[in-house]
């Protein structure tokens, strides 16, 4: 997309001159009228066509012409507002861009190479004189010799001094600003349909203004050698649970009592 966006830009370079020349619309709209063989050309149909042949030859691009006087001081009013360096400006970006698209295509020395060459055709073609002439033709066209003086007189000021050093930085704090204020006011909307929308509750995050619950976390173990907190005591109003009896062990049965031995036999004489 980066190199696309280069390449129509080199493109508007070489076209500005042929944008710069109006088109009528008669021209653009109307067909040119046929002549048909063998019937006299009337006055009016003679003039439309030598009219379409002659707008139908592109015309040569025709410079600006400025008041010498005027023109110095617009280029010394773009001196002092540091407009001159546009076309500078322009070049690095472009050549920045040009390069980060490039590596994806060329590697190594070559791609060096590449934009080494580049640079010094692309400056060739756009320089940033052709810039400059191009910024003192726009502002000739809007501003008048007093209003270039006017404002020359404005910015040698220290106003004026402290509105170039400062209006960048505060128009880029004013503009983060805005888009905070834009994406909160957005954010607030969202949330306020998302009960009709349930989709949204999926995709928005969470309100930091809204309190979070957190889960209970489990009681952490006691470190070695510290002595355990001892539990609360029972409340008085707590009902104890009574503890079943022990079951009654069964009596021992005394061991039965030995047999008698059988006496011995009387011996015959």
């Amino acid at each position: 997309m980066r190199l696309q966006n280069a390449l129509v830009f080199v493109a508007l370079l070489s076209t500005l001159p042929a944008m710069a020349q109006p088109q009528t619309g008669d021209a653009q709209q109307k067909p040119p009228a046929q002549h048909q063989p063998g019937v006299a050309a009337r006055p009016a149909e003679a003039q439309a066509d030598a009219q379409t042949a002659a707008a139908a030859v592109p015309a040569a691009p025709v410079a600006e012409k400025v008041d010498p006087a005027k023109e110095a001081a617009i280029r010394h009013l773009m001196e002092i507002t540091g407009t001159s360096k546009m076309g500078d400006a322009i070049s690095r970006e472009f050549n920045a861009q040009l390069e980060a698209s490039m590596k994806r295509v060329i590697v190594g020395p070559r791609l060096q190479k590449f934009m080494e060459e580049f640079s010094q055709k692309y400056n060739e073609s756009a320089p940033s004189s052709l810039v400059n002439d191009k910024t003192v033709a726009v502002y000739a066209r809007h501003f008048s010799t007093e209003d270039i003086d006017g404002m020359i007189k404005f910015y040698e000021s220290p106003v004026g001094q402290k509105v170039l050093k400062e209006l960048p930085e505060a128009q880029q704090e004013s503009f983060s600003s805005s888009q905070d204020v834009g994406r909160q006011a957005a954010m607030k909307v969202l949330r306020s349909m998302a009960d009709e929308y349930t989709e949204l509750q999926r995709m928005l995050p969470p309100d930091p203004n809204q309190p979070q619950v957190k889960p209970a976390s489990p009681p952490a173990a006691a470190a070695p050698g510290t002595p355990a907190t001892p539990s609360p005591a029972p409340s008085p109003t707590a009902t104890a649970t009574p503890k079943p009896a022990p079951a009654t062990a069964p009596a021992a049965t005394p061991p039965p009592a030995p047999a008698p031995k059988p006496s011995p036999a009387p011996q015959q004489q």
